[in-house]
């Protein structure tokens, strides 16, 4: 089981689907908020989370362009819950205009993307620009429709555009393509952990 630098422990399915990628070239790009993909060990470098994550924290306001890594906080407040209450004094404010900080997900306008988010994207975009004439497998894990427009829709539009590429999808509620790509897509209704054992066999 690997554990991560602050650390928490990764999920084996993230660790197997790690394992995929040994030795390629790849870049992850992911809607999910809980960090397993830095925690099984991909590389930070090579991760785009779109969303933010419940490990930091952000002016509730948006009054600057900085996240806080919050997992000590939330630590400390968890060791001191007592009647289901936390101590005033663990309540952070914004070190910048005293107001409220909130769990940096983008939940509305107020999201914060840092420099490390303008980064990942762009570094996202390099890899998809620098792919464009090689043969490049989008690998789709469980994207629903909660944010179609960043992973499913886009990911069946480039399959539909570039010669070279393929779609893996694997998603047990609805795999179908809206695109006619079916002779450029692989597409399993079933549990992703069984698909990826099967894959690393």
């Amino acid at each position: 089981m690997y554990v991560n630098d602050i650390g928490v422990e990764s999920t084996k399915l993230y660790e197997n689907i790690l394992k995929l990628f040994n030795g390629k070239n790849y870049f992850v790009i992911t809607t999910n908020v809980d960090d397993q993909f830095y925690k099984a060990g991909f590389d930070k470098e090579r991760v785009f989370a779109t969303q933010g994550s419940y490990r930091y924290i952000q002016c509730k306001n948006a009054c600057h362009n900085k996240l806080y890594d919050a997992s000590d906080l939330v630590k400390e407040m968890i060791k001191s819950t007592k009647d289901c209450k936390i101590l005033t004094e663990l309540v952070p404010k914004c070190p910048v205009c005293g107001g409220k900080m909130e769990v940096n997900l983008r939940i509305d306008a107020n999201f914060v993307q840092d420099d490390n988010w303008y980064k990942q994207n762009r570094k996202y975009g390099e890899f998809l620009e620098n792919s464009k004439n090689k043969n490049l497998v989008l690998l789709e894990l469980g994207v629903g429709f909660n944010t179609p427009g960043i992973i499913r829709i886009p990911f069946e539009q480039m399959t539909y555009q570039n010669q070279n590429w393929n779609l893996i999808r694997i998603n047990k509620d609805i795999s179908d393509t809206f695109l006619d790509i079916e002779n450029k897509s692989i597409l399993f209704k079933d549990d992703i952990n069984e698909i990826v054992n099967l894959l690393l066999k």
